[in-house]
């Protein structure tokens, strides 16, 4: 089973309102990129991670020459483009002079740092049969209602049908790229891999995955993610 892995970061965080973009801030001395990478890395089984910045990030070039050492060649780093499959596309493009059309990639977003290697793993012996890919999700716990442009309430829909979308998710490299090229060709509009492939008449497969992977949005998500690493650790060290 050989595996690849992107790891997209070539946003600008407006929504977080900081200095620098959001894959950049710390939590604790180390930035949200470097946790989300080492995660990926700590997976033995993948060969290469592709990381995508902003063709003007001026933070990366420093940062990717002090994890030489420790990545070797694992590591790759790619300009990315204006929108996030754009991105995922060029990293992609990157792998392709190693990767098969049959071999797996995972896409993992640059700002969620607590994702748990366990459920990496399981994304992986899940969906090793698969032809398709699918990816890391959780349960709505919430009753969730849709509302109009007034913000009044439509309906109430399902909720034991609805999940909350998670990263990495995990593809067909080659069924992967298809699916991302008929998007740009076709201006469609999505937020993440598998709506591309959903796009493209498939249906990835939806793996539970743990609730302390979040996404850093705002300021605020910052301190929980800082709160979620520690327990993660003191998790690890009772393990031991």
């Amino acid at each position: 089973m050989t595996i690849w892995a992107v790891l997209p970061a070539a946003g600008v965080g407006r929504r977080m309102g900081s200095a620098i973009p959001k894959q950049y801030l710390s939590l604790g001395e180390t930035p949200l990129l470097v946790h989300s990478l080492r995660r990926l890395a700590s997976i033995d089984a993948i060969r290469r991670i592709a990381v995508v910045t902003h063709p003007d990030d001026s933070h990366w070039p420093a940062l990717a020459e002090s994890l030489q050492p420790e990545l070797g060649d694992r590591l790759l780093s790619v300009a990315g483009g204006d929108e996030r499959y754009q991105s995922v596309l060029n990293g992609l493009g990157a792998l392709g002079p190693y990767a098969k059309s049959d071999d797996w990639v995972l896409v993992h977003d640059a700002v969620r740092p607590c994702v748990r290697r366990m459920d990496i793993e399981k994304l992986i012996h899940t969906l090793e049969p698969n032809s398709i890919g699918g990816l890391l999700g959780s349960k709505m716990d919430n009753t969730v209602k849709r509302v109009d442009t007034d913000n009044a309430i439509v309906e109430t829909l399902d909720r034991e049908t609805l999940w909350n979308a998670l990263t990495p998710q995990m593809f067909r490299f080659g069924l992967l790229i298809e699916a991302l090229e008929a998007v740009v060709a076709s201006g469609a509009a999505v937020t993440d891999e598998a709506a591309a492939m959903e796009t493209a008449g498939h249906r990835p497969i939806m793996v539970a995955g743990s609730k302390d992977n979040i996404k850093i949005t705002h300021e605020a998500d910052l301190e929980q993610a800082q709160q979620i690493l520690a327990a993660q650790a003191l998790e690890a060290g009772e393990q031991r």
